[in-house]
Parts: C-alpha cells; structure tokens; sequence
C-alpha cells in the first residue's frame, strides 16, 4: 500500500497531522502484531523471526526533487525520515537528532569520467555504518525509561561494531554487547570496540559472522530472556540503523545531479554483507528516488548474485575474503528487499543486477585504480567499482559506487596489496595503544544467555 504525501513546499510534511503521520511496522513473517516505531527500535526483532517493515511507504513530492540538490544531509534526513518516525518522535526532536547524526561531510567523488565514489567514511569510525548507529542510539536515549534499561546486543563482522559501540559510548541506562568471530576481524575494526569500556562490553566468539548472527537472533526468540531483560538489536535489522540509510542515496543524487544536469540514468553499486544497505537504497527508489538500476555487489559470498542468475535462494556458510565486512552467509535483510518488490523475482531482476568478485579481482582492482586514477579503493568499495566498470557498458548509464570504509581499517591487507604504508586518519589513530576487554565464549547459546543474565545482574561483563 503506498501513499502520496501533499506537497506543499520546502517541508512538504508540516502540515501533515499526528494523525496523518502514523507509521506501524509489521513482521515479514506476518506472523505478529503491528508495532509502533518506537516499539519496533525497543524490540529489534519481531517475536516470529521475521523483520518489522513500514506498513505504508509514501512517495516525495515533485518539489522536494528539484529542491534536493541545495538541501543540507540533515534537511535531508529531516525530510525523508518524517514518514517513518514523527508520531513517536515529533518534528523537532527528529530534527536535533538529524543535525547531531549528520555532523561529517559525505562527498561525491568523480574517480573517472562516468563512475563517482560516494565516500561514507567520513565519520568518527571511518565507516558508513556511522550514519544509521548514530541515529539509533539517539531514538533509544530519546525512548529508554529510567527504570527500564536496555541492553543493546549487535552482531559484527568488523564495521557494525565499532559503529553501534562509538554511537552508544556513554549514553545512561543503555549498555551494549558487542559480539564478533574471534580473528574474524581487522586489528583496527577489533579496537574501535573493544577498548571503549564504560556501557560498552566485546564478546568474542569462537565461530563465524554467521554464528554470531544466529546467537543474536536466538536471544531475541528467547521469551525468557526477553521477559527478563530489555533487549535491543542494533544491526541494520534494526528499523532505526536501517531506514537512515536511506538519506546519502538521496544526497548522492542531489550531488550527482548538480554535475549531470543533462544525464538522466544512474546505476549505484552497493558492497553488500548484510544487504541492509541496499535495501534502504531501494526503499528511497520506491519513495520517488530516480535510480534505474541498484548492484549487489558481493564478494565470495555470493548468495544473493546466485538467487538473481537463478531463482533458487540458498545460504551457505560464510567464507573469509579480504573484503570481511561482506563475508556473510545469510543475510539478514534480504526479505526486506524482496518485500519491496512483494515477493515478485522478475520485478526484482529488472532493477537489482548481481555482482560479485574473489580477492585476487579485489586487490587487482585496487591496484589497477590506485595506479590509473590515483584514488585509493577499500576492497568492499573495490567490488563496487568493478562492478560498474563491467556493468555499465550494458546499461547504459553513469554509476555511482559506495566506498563504506576507510581503506586504513583494512591497513595490513591494504599495504600486502599496495606494497608501500597506508597511514590511519585521525579517528583511528586515537584507537592505537588501547587496552583490549573482551571476553571470549564457545560458539554455544546457552553460554551467551547465561553472560547476558550475568550481565544484567551485575551490571558488568
């Protein structure tokens, strides 16, 4: 079911009442009741395993288009995010959230004529996953309850982690574990969360980015332990780490635009784990956001460029790459994706092309691109450049791909590739010489529940 807004102006959505601007989600398993947003934060995950879903989407307004290359990210985000979130949070709290959240430039880089970087790494981790962690650590201090503290549990393939951790550092009544596959990791990634201390608790886990994935899912289905305990989810399942996502897509295009007033066809590229991502990049297509084709561009972990040559979805266990943000077996938010398109493959197909690449593409890729273009590729972001260097010939269109990482948080496999020093930036150094605090559990449900009581009892890991 999806609604067109009126139009009436810069900020098409003040006029629009409380009433009008009820948003529920409810489950992809449409197997339980419909939650507000501010309940769908607070619980994560619906209690049937499935992931909350806006019951309506609406479509932008003509003006907010033609305006949309002179708006700052937090009018942006102010503007596209109302729908979703304003019965809960009301108009001027949504817009303090947006001008803190919205702090880092995002700039649009021209790599060569017809593809662009969108650099997302600005931020104080150095990653993408900046933009939704922050904002959702804002809506759940804007949610928790003095007598209610709510403990945050994430799951990590690298970039997620230091995210939520740097995002919820020191909020009161909020505490948050961090758990990740031990080794699975960079160094750097493994700093940014495990040296924080205060609300911030790092378990490691003797398994795979899949297996921590299936711990945090477990916990959620767990009606002891979520009677006893406030659980909440900070993984792009989470609708508050998702839907803000939504707002450089169309920053990126504002951007785009302002450089190719007489092009009108854009391909994105987005390097996909989780697929959290590039299902907020379609969500914002189906708000009006004039994109022709999006790419899910994966490493070895091909899940998802399989189901799109043959129609058959199938998870597999997750493989190391170089590109370890991405190294996921089953993800996550791809039922959001396929909702988008009501569970219709060939509507799917006909926008979302499948992409992916092996570590000796990736650091060819990287060098090949340092050496001619003198820009330096992340190997996620590598994918995505690739991919539109093979794709585009065929539709026709410029690109934009996403750089979703610094490549200094991968500084070791930078440097084997590169053969000459990748220095860190500023936000990552201040991470060098820190103390770790981790605790290291067998990949066992029982041990997690057991800490997590431990934790709530005490107070500390």
């Amino acid at each position: 079911m999806f609604r067109k807004y009126p139009s009436k102006g810069y900020a098409w959505w003040n006029n629009l009442s409380i009433k009008q601007c009820k948003m529920n989600y409810y489950s992809t398993n449409r197997q339980t009741a419909e939650h507000s947003f501010k309940e769908s934060v607070i619980k994560g995950l619906p209690q049937d395993k499935g992931l909350f879903f806006p019951q309506e989407i609406p479509t932008l307004p003509d003006t907010f288009f033609s305006q949309l290359p002179d708006l700052t990210l937090p009018e942006i985000a102010a503007q596209v995010l109302a729908p979703y979130v304003s019965e809960d949070l009301g108009k001027e709290t949504l817009q303090q959230i947006c001008q803190e959240v919205f702090t880092f430039p995002i700039p649009l880089v021209e790599v060569e004529k017809g593809i662009y970087a969108l650099e997302l790494f600005h931020g104080p981790t150095c990653a993408f996953k900046d933009v939704g962690a922050r904002f959702m650590s804002r809506c759940l201090q804007a949610f928790a309850e003095k007598d209610k503290p709510v403990t945050v549990l994430v799951a990590t393939s690298g970039d997620t982690g230091s995210a939520v951790a740097n995002g919820f550092l020191g909020l009161e009544n909020i505490d948050v574990v961090v758990l990740y596959p031990q080794g699975g990791v960079s160094p750097i990634q493994e700093m940014q969360f495990t040296t924080l201390g205060q609300n911030i608790s790092a378990v490691a886990i003797e398994g795979t980015f899949d297996d921590c994935q299936a711990l945090v899912k477990q916990a959620f289905s767990d009606e002891t332990l979520t009677q006893e305990q406030n659980l909440s989810s900070a993984n792009s399942i989470n609708v508050a780490r998702w839907l803000p996502q939504m707002v450089y897509y169309f920053h990126a295009f504002g951007q785009w635009k302002k450089l190719n007033q007489d092009v009108t066809e854009l391909t994105i590229s987005v390097p996909s784990g989780n697929f959290g991502n590039l299902a907020a990049g379609l969500l914002a297509r189906k708000m009006g956001l004039p994109i022709s084709y999006f790419v899910a561009a994966t490493n070895l972990n091909k899940i998802v460029p399989d189901y799109l040559e043959s129609g058959t979805y199938k998870t597999a266990p997750s493989v190391s790459t170089i590109a370890n943000a991405m190294d996921v077996g089953s993800p996550n938010n791809f039922p959001r994706i396929q909702e988008l398109f009501g569970q219709q493959f060939e509507a799917l197909t006909e926008v979302v092309k499948g992409f992916w690449a092996d570590d000796e593409e990736i650091k060819g890729t990287i060098r090949l691109v340092y050496q001619n273009n003198n820009y330096l590729l992340d190997p996620h972001g590598a994918i995505g450049y690739l991919s539109l260097k093979q794709l585009l010939p065929e539709l026709k269109t410029q690109g934009i791909f996403l750089e979703t990482a610094h490549p200094a948080k991968f500084k070791e496999s930078m440097e084997e590739v590169l053969g000459q020093e990748v220095a860190l930036p500023e936000q990552l150094q201040a991470f060098l010489g820190r103390t770790k605090q981790v605790t290291i559990l067998p990949n066992d449900y029982a041990g997690l529940a057991m800490l997590l009581r431990q934790k709530n009892k005490e107070g500390t890991l």
